[in-house]
Parts: C-alpha cells; structure tokens; sequence
C-alpha cells in the first residue's frame, strides 16, 4: 500500500525542491520604509509558480501527517539533480521507497499510539459519571432517551438516526445533518454499533463511547477518523423493519 502513494510523493517532493538547487543567502531585514517594495505584491507571477507553490503545500501537507519535521535539504535536492541527470545515486528506487516506508510505518504507529492513549485516558474517566454504562466488551454508553419497543437481532435491519464526533468533539458524520435517516443491518457496521444496537429497545437514544477496537481500529476510516480513535455517536433507534 506504501508504494503506491510513495512514488508520485516523491515526484512532487523532487518537482517542489528543484527551485532550491542554489544555496540560499540571507536578506538584510528590510526598513519600514522599504518593506512594502521589497514585498511582491503577487508572488506567484505565472502557471508555473502556482503549480510550484501548490505541489509545495500538498507535499509539505503528506510529510506533516506523517510527522516529519525535518528535511535534509541538500541531499534532496543531490538526489533531485543525480535523478534529473541520470546520475548514479546513493539509494536505488526500491531502497528508497524501503526507506520511506519504514519511516511511515514509523510515524503511523506513533499516531496510533497517542489516539489509543487519548481514548484510554478518556475512558477510564468517562466510565466514572454518572449514567455511564460499561460493558464487558469496553463499549461504554449513556442513555439519552429510554425506548420501550423490541430489541433488534443480529439478524435484523434497523432505521437509525445518528451523529458521529472525535473526542475533540468535530462532528465526522451526522444523518441529522442530511435530514435523512439510514437503513442498516445490524451486523454491517462498526463491532461497538453492533453490540449497542441489540441492547437498544426501539425509541431510544443513547450517546455511544467506542474504543477504537470496536471502531475502526488502527487503520482508522477516510480523511476524518485516525488510526487508534474513540468515537463518540448519538444514535437513536427509530424503527425494526425487519420485525414487522
């Protein structure tokens, strides 16, 4: 899976750096006076320079998320030049991308590490308020709304509301939003949703606390949720098709 994304990194990292081939020389800081002159008014003055600055974000955007802080960049633009010249270079393609990979697999891991200790930490206090419910499992919940129908089975379908949120409280996913409630098989979704859903009498609202591992464990889901995380959703139960 690495490889794949690694290599057209590397082609915007190698487009990206080109332009710093020559070594910087610090400017003087430039008078009050002169400041606004000295500042281009629209420093990306064609298509080139946008795509530049573009790339630039983009891979300084990737290298962020996998929590690299610091770029040697001489030997990047060393290998940029030996690329560009068809020079040999001190790694070969597959060394290289070997090297990328393990340090995403470096900083992946160190990600995951801190979510799951976050969620840990979170849970162990939340369990302690009152209305908390644990159970065996470490799925924790808190009723909202009590409902008085039946129960689903593994084997039914549901119709749900619901809300999706991290722990820092930024909503990922919301039914309520698109004003449309979902039609799900108990067993299609997430292990912590399973279980919640067959101890749920119809009519009710419950706020869910999933431990990643009945979430999306470490290789977390999308853009929004990472590895290791702790979900918190509100769900309510509004109907049992299947029962009918």
């Amino acid at each position: 899976m690495f490889k794949k994304i690694f290599i057209p990194v590397l082609l915007l990292a190698a487009l990206t750096a080109q332009a710093q081939t020559k070594k910087a020389v610090p400017a003087k800081k430039p008078t009050a006076s002169k400041a606004a002159a000295a500042t281009p008014a629209k420093p990306l003055q064609n298509a080139a320079d946008s795509l530049s600055y573009a790339m630039g974000i983009s891979v300084g955007g990737y290298l962020k998320s996998l929590g690299v802080k610091n770029i040697n960049y001489v030997l990047l633009n060393k290998a940029i030049d030996q690329t560009l010249k068809e020079s040999k270079t001190y790694l070969n393609l597959n060394e290289a991308n070997s090297v990328m990979e393990r340090s995403a697999r470096a900083g992946a891991t160190k990600v995951i590490t801190a979510e799951k200790e976050k969620g840990r930490q979170f849970l162990l206090q939340n369990k302690k308020k009152p209305g908390v419910v644990e159970t065996p499992s470490g799925l924790q919940y808190e009723v909202l709304k009590a409902g008085i129908g039946p129960k689903p089975t593994a084997q039914d379908s549901v119709v749900v509301h619901y809300a999706g949120k991290l722990l820092s409280g930024k909503e990922f996913d919301s039914s309520y939003a698109r004003n449309e409630p979902i039609t799900l098989t108990v067993t299609g979704v997430i292990p912590g949703w399973t279980e919640a859903l067959q101890l749920m009498p119809q009519g009710s609202k419950w706020r869910l606390f999933i431990p990643s591992a009945l979430a999306y464990g470490d290789r977390g889901a999308g853009a929004d949720i990472p590895g290791g995380a702790t979900l918190v959703f509100e769900v309510e139960l509004l109907e049992i098709p299947s029962q009918k």
